[in-house]
């Protein structure tokens, strides 16, 4: 008896560390990741589709942080310093941090209408839109290339009461030397594949035809994050009908990149904070088919001294 209950406590124990290691997002959706199975189909004809993927992981070196502000007021000269005086100053402080840039974009101005209601004595009340002030919105554009930065606009914006972050956008200036260095790759693998496919088949592909494309793809760290609940709600076996009032529950985001799994490469292959992943796929389809050339079907062309061209039929037999 010791030992079968000795057994169920590191059973229990051990399943509680996985659901520790695979993590909240697991709780509430169930899926599977595990795909061993691979799935090879033949192609219908004679051409041969050898293809290379590449993934690359970059590491942003500048950012662009939006932050929206929006003010309301009773006159446009009253909305205006309102706005001016929350700007100015936050943008001040944020200047004299190393090597902030700012810039503020102007989204809309606009008037601000709310309903007055028409008193009659006999009558229905009749609702009247009637002007009640303006509205003025703003973007403030935030460059930097620390990321740790960010932590310190967010305390001095929100001293002037501005909290709507509306997006980071990621740049590197070594995009098109990865690209570069990508293709260089993709050339010397698929050229690998290429020979490998030729030694298996006992054949060459030299004078066979072929079709070439391929293509990049860019994700951003902003597309690519996801949403989650993570909860466990009791369950009730009410024998009567009964009102169940719910707590709202936390909804939250997680960076979810591109896995490297499927590629035939990787560059950076390390992923510990959002990044900037280019994706590179070449192919190369071939067609198979043996054309039989026929030595009579060749064509002869003939340059006369004028620079006329005539084709010479090269077929016909000699005669007795």
């Amino acid at each position: 008896m010791k030992k079968l209950f000795f057994t169920f406590l590191t059973l229990s124990f051990s399943t509680c560390i996985m659901a520790q290691v695979s993590g909240n997002v697991n709780y509430r959706d169930q899926q599977s990741y595990n795909n061993n199975a691979i799935d090879i189909n033949f192609p219908s004809d004679n051409t041969i589709v050898v293809s290379v993927k590449g993934l690359a992981n970059i590491k942003a070196d500048a950012y662009t942080a939006i932050f929206s502000i929006t003010q309301n007021g009773k006159t446009t000269k009253e909305v205006n310093e309102l706005m001016d005086q929350r700007i100015t100053p936050s943008l001040n402080e944020i200047k004299l941090k190393k090597g902030a840039e700012t810039f503020v974009d102007m989204i809309s101005f606009v008037p601000v209408y709310e309903y007055e209601a028409e008193k009659k004595v006999f009558n229905r009340k009749t609702y009247n839109e009637i002007p009640a002030g303006f509205e003025l919105k703003k973007n403030i554009h935030i460059k930097f290339t620390d990321p740790n930065q960010l932590n310190e606009f967010i305390a001095i914006l929100s001293n002037y009461e501005i909290y709507d972050l509306v997006r980071v956008d990621y740049f590197s200036s070594a995009l098109e030397t990865i690209k570069k260095e990508m293709m260089t790759k993709s050339k010397l693998l698929i050229q690998e594949k290429l020979k490998n496919y030729q030694e298996l088949l006992g054949e060459t592909f030299i004078n066979a035809e072929k079709k070439i494309t391929d293509g990049f793809i860019i994700n951003l760290p902003v597309e690519m994050y996801k949403s989650y609940e993570a909860y466990n709600s009791s369950s009730l076996n009410l024998k009567k009908a009964a009102n169940i009032n719910q707590v709202n529950k936390s909804v939250t985001l997680y960076y979810q990149p591109v896995f490297n799994k499927e590629f035939d490469f990787v560059i950076n292959s390390t992923v510990l904070e959002p990044v900037i992943q280019i994706q590179y796929e070449v192919k190369i389809a071939i067609n198979r088919e043996k054309k039989q050339v026929s030595k009579n079907d060749k064509e002869f062309i003939l340059v006369t001294p004028n620079g006329d061209l005539k084709t010479l039929n090269m077929n016909t037999t000699k005669q007795n």
